[in-house]
């Protein structure tokens, strides 16, 4: 049988190197193993049994791959949640979650001091990771505690929430597994196989943050089947080629917004750095132009691979000979799952027919925790869907159009802003951009764009004129925006998600067609 966990791993090869935090600071597997030990036994003697939870407002930090590791081997749910949030939004969260300890790091303190303060929080089951006012430090999860594996282990689960760009996040809480976290850990090993990474020596980039599924998930896949995780906490895109060159990176996740950012960098910047090491770069979260892609197989080589998915589960995969045959696709389905596509009465589509794309997960079913009318919802039969709309060619490779939500119908016209964002993401003056739809009398709705410009680059109506010209050369000009507005910088999280709420709302707010 394979070695799975970090625990195997610090019986097999104690000395060797497992995690490398964004500080600097190295941990082998024997000293990651016996801290996770500490923690755990710390929660245990909170009174955390199987089933309970732990909160988590944290940065790509050790403590969270010690709380992670600590509660996956404890039969816990632990939910990370994200560092962006209010602390209002961050309340509901650690309320809903039904979380019985609360952690936070001190860059986010006020965020977490409100939260605690509106929940009237347990102060004996706070603990913050550096100084926080009202709760305890950290290191008491651990000091004194034994570092020997804990009694009654079980694998514990992620219950992540969803990015709630279209209203309030919902938990996906999964049934827990049975047996140990060792043969429940074969799912990692899945997941690696997968994407090519192979366990056992090779360095895990982790680029985005931890909080979300995908870089979380795929980052603790690589570290539960051996590879050595290096921690990154604020992307940069010269920042990332130098990490690589140093420790000789094997494999990453990466969003849209990351390659084109990388592909802004000056040659000589771009020409600097070896990236002869990359095996494995994993990207998703959101659509990704055809032509930013083109040029990043271009510069890396054969090892891009996509996948399409959601925290709720999904999904496909694709590699880059696979791209290259199927530009645009997202690939097939991963071993496992399902895919359709089903129109609003849950009929099935034939080839390059629109609809609702429909999946199952090879992770297990989930429900939208607290939430009946929502997870019933989303659901036809065994399947779920996020929302997205996609077509399947003759191959069989998923297309996807854009999110349901997202749709602009324009005088009975569809039209799907993902497609206009890429062809003017293209033009060399665009560092970012978002389309929505606002209202029109005449038309029902028209397209707006709002357009993050490159540093020194100043927008005006020559400009306007100048990128519609350029995208109407790629797509056809009912597509087109009526007009672009620009701005420092877009809504756009590190996960690569655009809050397109924030720019779209305010122009529906005396509207009652759309929400």
């Amino acid at each position: 049988m394979s070695t799975i966990g970090v625990w195997q791993w610090a019986e097999k090869e104690p000395e060797r190197l497992a995690l490398v935090s964004a500080e600097g600071k190295e941990y082998t597997f024997k000293e990651l193993a016996e801290r996770t030990n500490q923690v755990a036994r710390g929660l245990q003697s909170l009174g955390l049994k199987r089933g309970d939870g732990v909160a988590m407002v944290m940065p790509n930090d050790t403590a969270w791959v010690e709380l992670f590791l600590a509660t996956y081997q404890l039969g816990l749910y632990v939910t990370a949640i994200n560092y962006h949030l209010a602390g209002p939004e961050i309340a509901y969260i650690v309320q809903n979650s039904e979380a019985n300890v609360f952690v936070a790091h001190e860059r986010f303190g006020q965020a977490a001091i409100e939260a605690a303060k509106e929940l009237n929080y347990n102060p004996q089951r706070m603990f913050s990771v550096g100084a926080t006012e009202g709760f305890r430090s950290y290191s008491e999860l651990f000091e004194g505690q034994s570092a020997a594996l804990p009694e009654d282990r079980s694998p514990g689960q992620l219950m992540l929430y969803t990015s709630g760009t279209t209203g309030r996040p919902k938990g996906v809480r999964r049934p827990l597994f049975g047996g140990t976290p060792e043969s429940a850990g074969q799912m990692y090993l899945l997941m690696s196989q997968m994407f090519r990474i192979k366990p056992g020596d090779g360095i895990h980039l982790t680029t985005g943050p931890l909080y979300h599924a995908a870089p979380g998930g795929i980052s603790m896949a690589a570290l539960q089947t051996g590879q050595t995780l290096v921690l990154m906490d604020k992307w940069t895109p010269d920042g990332m080629l130098e990490v690589i060159e140093r420790y000789r990176v094997t494999s990453m996740h990466m969003v849209p917004i990351m390659f084109q950012r990388l592909l802004h960098l000056p040659d000589d910047v771009k020409q600097r750095y070896d990236l002869s090491s990359l095996e494995t770069v994993i990207h998703g979260a959101a659509p990704c132009p055809r032509e930013t892609k083109q040029k990043i197989i271009e510069w890396f080589g054969p090892v891009i691979y996509e996948y399409y998915g959601a925290t709720e589960g999904g999904g496909t995969i694709i590699d880059s000979k696979e791209w290259l045959e199927h530009p645009g696709s997202v690939g097939k389905p991963w071993p496992g799952s399902t895919i359709k596509i089903l129109d609003d009465d849950g009929n099935e589509l034939a080839t390059k027919e629109q609809g609702s794309v429909f999946m199952s997960s090879m992770i297990g079913e989930f429900e939208y925790f607290k939430d009946k009318d929502k997870t019933e919802g989303s659901r036809k039969g065994k399947l779920f869907t996020v929302g997205d709309i996609g077509y399947f060619d003759e191959d069989n490779y998923l297309y996807l159009c854009d999110r349901k939500a997202d749709l602009v119908i324009s005088g009975g016209v569809n039209i799907y802003p993902a497609e206009v964002e890429a062809a003017l993401s293209q033009h060399p003056s665009v560092g970012d951009v978002a389309v929505f739809g606002i209202p029109d009398e005449e038309w029902g709705e028209s397209l707006k764009a709002v357009v993050e410009l490159k540093s020194g680059i100043e927008g005006d109506d020559a400009l306007c004129e100048e990128l519609l010209e350029f995208a109407g050369k790629k797509i056809a000009r009912f597509k087109l925006p009526k007009n672009i507005d620009f701005t420092d910088a877009l809504p756009r999280l590190p996960t690569g998600k655009l809050y397109k709420r924030l720019l779209r709302d305010p122009y529906w707010e005396n509207s009652e067609r759309r929400i």
